[in-house]
């Protein structure tokens, strides 16, 4: 999920409309997460995982609390992937005072990222990473927004032969950037591709997503709400009444189902510091989801 005042304003509003509205489900509170398998590897991914980075950047001003209890919650289900970011090292250390806690240690598939220039800039954010959260091999290295690629993958290249990364991929979050991954994942070998894809953006399922999944690759998607302006596009509808036939309560489950609904798809990030939002987020990966007609009516209920 994304900023939690985005979300806190939209459910303020639609709560007078008679939408349901998030209820925990206390009847199966430990019920496990579904997983898919990573192609090449049979390693499983659980559905839904974090995406940390705003989060870790409230960390200055919030602390670590919120973030700690978002972090429990998607290990009551199972959950483990958290997709990060290098930030100032003030801040990634504070995140890695979390993630080296005695109970949750390496017990998280930490994706992290290169988002700099410059071939030592990037082993230096390889480098901080490494000690600040205290992992010699990171689960998964990306390079974001395909930043500086051709630079930074032949490093990626390197730390996966000598274990210190198991996986290797890139990431993009706008449809500008889609040209050049399509080339990119056609010439490259990649583990992991990571790109933006929600029932409002749509572009993915036309050449991406069968891509990855012919070419053997994981796949992990990040905006499934927009950065949080989905809620406002859909703050004066009413959820479906027919969202009930695939297990859907939410309008944030219903975009989540609809991502979750493509095969491609191994994980989706969702954004939050409220233990409760992401308790929402999880369930939408439990039940049934929508088939080919059914996501069609989607993308016309939020037209």
């Amino acid at each position: 999920m994304m900023t939690d005042p985005t979300r806190r304003e939209f459910l303020a509003r639609v709560s007078t409309l008679g939408v349901l509205l998030y209820q925990p489900r206390l009847d199966h509170p430990q019920e496990q997460l579904p997983t898919r398998t990573i192609p090449g590897t049979g390693e499983t991914l659980p559905v839904i995982g974090l995406g940390s980075s705003k989060p870790v950047m409230q960390i200055p001003t919030a602390g670590t609390d919120p973030l700690a209890a978002v972090m429990r919650m998607l290990l009551e289900y199972g959950g483990r992937v958290v997709d990060t970011a290098p930030r100032s090292e003030a801040v990634d250390a504070e995140f890695g005072v979390l993630l080296q806690q005695p109970d949750w240690h390496n017990k998280f598939f930490l994706a992290t990222k290169i988002n700099t220039t410059g071939r030592q800039s990037g082993v230096d954010q390889m480098r901080q990473a490494q000690r600040l959260f205290g992992r010699r091999t990171m689960d998964l290295i990306q390079v974001q927004s395909l930043l500086d690629l051709d630079t930074h993958w032949p490093n990626l290249r390197e730390w996966k032969e000598t274990g210190e990364a198991r996986y290797i991929g890139v990431t993009v979050s706008s449809y500008d950037r889609y040209e050049r991954l399509e080339a990119f994942m056609r010439s490259e070998p990649l583990d992991f591709v990571h790109l933006n894809y929600s029932v409002m953006e749509t572009r993915a399922e036309e050449r991406l997503l069968p891509l990855a999944a012919d070419r053997g690759m994981a796949v992990i998607v990040n905006r499934p709400f927009m950065n949080g302006s989905y809620f406002g596009m859909v703050s004066d509808k009413r959820l479906p009444a027919w969202a009930a036939e695939f297990d859907c309560t939410t309008w944030a489950q219903f975009s989540l189902k609809y991502i979750l609904a493509h095969p491609a798809v191994t994980c989706v990030l969702t954004e939050t510091t409220n233990p409760a939002h992401m308790e929402e987020n999880i369930q939408a990966g439990f039940g049934r989801l929508p088939d080919e007609a059914t996501k069609r009516r989607m993308r016309e209920a939020v037209a």
